[in-house]
């Protein structure tokens, strides 16, 4: 064998030995990637749907590639079980209670699953545990939820179409605003009232801020009545002499009422002068007849004192109360 044919066979020995190397350290890759070698727990869930999901498809948590599936079998009535192996590194950070969905491997990708880690309050996940699945909403659902949408969608539109149709043709109260030049003016002069009540009302609300600011300015009747105890004090004293003085008020009209009511009867002198003619003429009578004999009184005491044995006393004294005048006027 020349050199020539040495050298060639060299090269494809060397060309073997590298394809060799890199078959081996992609084998390695591959198996660290998909979790087969090195040690790592199992758990377990249990789904209705597993949507395309196949053995050998990635986990993830928070972001981070942490195991593979194992195995999909099915169990139960249209259940699907699904183990996991996940690498033991991330036992720690993943809790009893978490939560395991299916999702895709960006937009059109694999199927994947996802884990919630959960509470941490609550004990690390062991070997053999089952999580909770949650329900993915399949392809059909969401092409359900489309359909009913769109046909919620038309429906909307035909009604509005039916309505601005209505409009157009002068029905119903804006048809017949847009098509009433006389109900539109209308309309709008009641817009303009409500507008001119607002503006008022804004006014209103004005003073009444300035009346409430001048109510709280200090030295005023109503912020003395408001803050002054002494003030009120007094205050409250004149409301209680007001409340004595009408009690005596009261009492004094009852009491003109008892007099007015003894007045209307005849039961005393005054009612029997104001309320009965018989005994009111009676009563006048009386007092003609002592009128007439106080006359007659007068007479015989003027006569009296012309009495021979009377006259020597009423001089006397007639003399007495002269002197006892001029003493008087000399003081």
């Amino acid at each position: 064998m020349d050199s020539g044919e040495n050298k060639r066979a060299v090269i494809v020995g060397i060309f073997i030995a590298l394809g060799i190397v890199i078959f081996i350290l992609g084998i390695f890759t591959l198996g660290s990637n998909q979790k087969s070698f090195g040690s790592g727990i199992t758990i377990n869930s249990v789904f209705d749907d597993v949507s395309g999901l196949k053995k050998g498809n990635s986990v993830w948590f928070s972001g981070v590639k942490v195991g593979t599936i194992s195995s999909i079998r099915f169990t139960g009535i249209s259940q699907v079980a699904v183990k996991m192996s996940i690498d033991k590194a991330t036992q720690s950070y993943i809790h009893r209670n978490a939560g395991v969905k299916i999702s895709s491997d960006g937009l059109i990708g694999n199927k994947i699953i996802v884990i919630d880690g959960g509470s941490p309050n609550a004990p690390i996940v062991q070997d053999g545990d089952v999580l909770q699945a949650e329900k993915l909403l399949s392809t059909d659902d969401i092409m359900k939820t489309l359909q009913l949408n769109n046909q919620n969608l038309l429906s909307i539109t035909t009604d509005f179409k039916k309505i601005s149709r209505e409009i157009a043709d002068g029905k119903g109260m804006v048809g017949a605003l847009m098509g009433d030049s006389a109900l539109a003016m209308k309309f709008r002069g009641i817009v303009q009232n409500l507008h001119n009540t607002t503006a008022a009302t804004t006014r209103m609300a004005l003073e009444l801020d300035k009346f409430g600011t001048k109510l709280n300015s200090k030295g005023t009747l109503a912020d003395n009545l408001l803050t002054d105890t002494s003030t009120y004090r007094k205050l409250r004293s004149t409301v209680d002499n007001f409340q004595k003085s009408s009690a005596s008020t009261s009492e004094l009209i009852e009491n003109l009422n008892k007099a007015s009511g003894k007045l209307n009867g005849t039961n005393s002198a005054i009612g029997v002068l104001l309320n009965d003619p018989k005994g009111a003429a009676q009563v006048q009578n009386t007092l003609n007849n002592l009128q007439s004999a106080t006359i007659k009184l007068n007479d015989d005491l003027e006569a009296a004192q012309h009495n021979f044995f009377l006259k020597g006393f009423f001089k006397d004294r007639a003399k007495a109360q002269a002197d006892s005048i001029k003493k008087a006027n000399k003081k």
